[in-house]
């Protein structure tokens, strides 16, 4: 029974009343046993939505594209509500004089505390200068407590703010000069800054961009080094598309040396691997800080077409223009493609669990990190809640908990609690 329970209120009640008979929902371990989160038949952990997180957002403001989510050392959350496509029903009361009842744009970055409540907001266009104008994508919040914030558009960069808001630093590498062409040695002008990581304890940026890992100090913004995929120097990276190739159900994308685009995370684990989601290639490469290569994970590859993959024409629509992965070409929509759109890891001392946002299949992955070995998944496509559209964004706190941000039309963030039981009774 467990492992089927979705977002369904009355199920989640129900689970917490035959908790409470048998040892107390949500209580301190009985002295008799302890508390341990309940796993399938795959040794994957369960989990449950909580339907009535978060609280609904204050001033009227709308709930926009979650794009990325972070758990700071407070276990507060933090979001970054990116108005890309904030349609005239969502803001319907900013005209003059108001259309509608609700609502008007949310600030850009939202901070809320355990129970759903916003703590802090603020950013925005009109927020800085350097505030990161569209394209929104990142947000980290670093151990000294200051907030890191990236797009993906060439004119916005990595910048450091205060918890507050208050601007305290830029990255830059802006190009400068409309008709520049980046390639993947170049590495004093960059076109997208906009997925980032901090290494706190070597003060570091890592950032994956076009098909490399580039490496910046944390303080101020020298170069320090880079890798191309399976630890090959910047010089040996290719500047031209990779291949594509045709999807058939069953195999794994052909094998790629270099980094297949795009390339959508880029996390470290407590013991110091640095793991980079390749979506043309459904596959984590799993490196040392040094650019040495490790082991690739892939993940839902046979199932789902890499992003670099040419799409399987419906019959009839060979020559309609049908080219591209989630999008529309002629009268046919293509489904987007790629399982590799952001990930987190548990926050036990080990980061035993890997768990990999696939806005394709609009499931959560979850992945032994030691093994590589994918145990199972939860959600699906779906406008409930414990169900998604678009997940993009993913994130974890010390409790056990994960965090949900959807885009394209989703536009929100649910709570994911474990599943527990009581052992040892």
């Amino acid at each position: 029974m467990l492992k089927h329970i979705q977002g369904d209120p009355l199920r989640f009640i129900f689970l917490c009343v035959l908790g409470a008979l048998l040892s107390g929902c949500n209580q301190a371990p009985s002295q008799t046993g302890f508390q341990e989160q309940v796993v399938d038949e795959n040794s994957s952990p369960l989990f449950q939505v909580d339907p009535f997180w978060p609280k609904t957002l204050p001033n009227n403001w709308s709930s926009q594209q979650a794009i990325s989510i972070f758990v700071d050392q407070d276990d507060h959350i933090w979001w970054m509500n990116r108005d890309n496509e904030a349609r005239g029903d969502d803001i319907g009361a900013e005209f003059d004089p108001p259309r509608q009842l609700c609502c008007v744009r949310g600030p850009a970055v939202i901070e809320m505390d355990q129970e759903g409540n916003v703590l802090r907001a603020w950013g925005g266009p009109d927020h800085h200068p350097l505030f990161p104008q569209g394209g929104l994508q990142t947000i980290i919040i670093d151990d000294e407590g200051f907030v890191w914030i990236a797009g993906t558009s060439g004119q916005s960069s990595i910048t450091k703010w205060t918890k507050d808001g208050e601007f305290v630093w830029d990255f830059d590498r802006r190009p400068t000069d409309p008709n520049w062409e980046e390639n993947n040695q170049q590495t004093d002008i960059l076109g997208n800054k906009g997925r980032f990581q901090l290494d706190n304890d070597a003060r570091e940026i890592y950032i994956v961009q076009q098909k490399r890992v580039l490496v910046y100090d944390m303080d101020n913004g020298e170069y320090k080094r880079g890798w191309g995929g399976h630890g090959m120097p910047l010089s040996e990276v290719s500047n031209e598309p990779i291949a594509p190739y045709v999807f058939d159900g069953v195999s794994l994308p052909p094998e790629e040396e270099q980094f297949v685009p795009a390339l959508h995370f880029i996390e470290i684990s407590n013991d110091g691997l640095v793991y980079v989601g390749e979506r043309g290639q459904n596959r984590m490469g799993v490196y040392q800080k040094d650019g040495t290569w490790v082991e690739d994970i892939y993940i839902g590859a046979e199932i789902t077409p890499g992003e670099r993959n040419r799409p399987p024409y419906p019959p009839g629509y060979e020559n309609r223009g049908i080219t591209e992965c989630g999008s529309l070409r002629g009268d046919t929509p293509v489904p987007p493609c790629g399982t590799m759109y952001k990930m987190a890891f548990s926050k036990d001392s080990e980061n035993k669990y890997v768990y990999v946002a696939d806005g394709t299949n609009n499931v959560v992955w979850i992945v032994d990190r030691l093994s590589g070995e994918t145990l199972g998944h939860f959600g699906k496509n779906g406008r409930y809640a414990g169900e998604f559209h678009w997940i993009n964004a993913v994130a974890t706190d010390s409790h056990g908990n994960i965090y949900t941000g959807e885009v394209e039309t989703g536009k929100r963030i649910q709570k994911f609690v474990p599943v527990m039981t009581v052992a040892g009774g």
